[in-house]
């Protein structure tokens, strides 16, 4: 469930761990958790701005 929670976000927008965690009212830790099993089945990914990690779908590898 955390992980449709993540994915939804991240369809209409790109975020950091921050504004997931705001935007899904799930835990920093449930959050993270989620964000590890995505990107390891390939369905994020992150790119650094300053001190931040980004998260952005993987547009070909998300199916619902």
């Amino acid at each position: 469930m955390e992980k449709k929670r993540i994915i939804k976000i991240l369809e209409e927008r790109d975020a950091d761990i921050t504004e997931l965690v705001s935007l899904s009212k799930l835990s920093r830790s449930a959050v993270r958790t989620a964000i590890a099993k995505l990107e390891g089945a390939n369905k994020i990914s992150f790119r650094n701005i300053g001190m931040a990690k980004v998260y952005f779908l993987n547009q070909k590898k998300v199916k619902q």
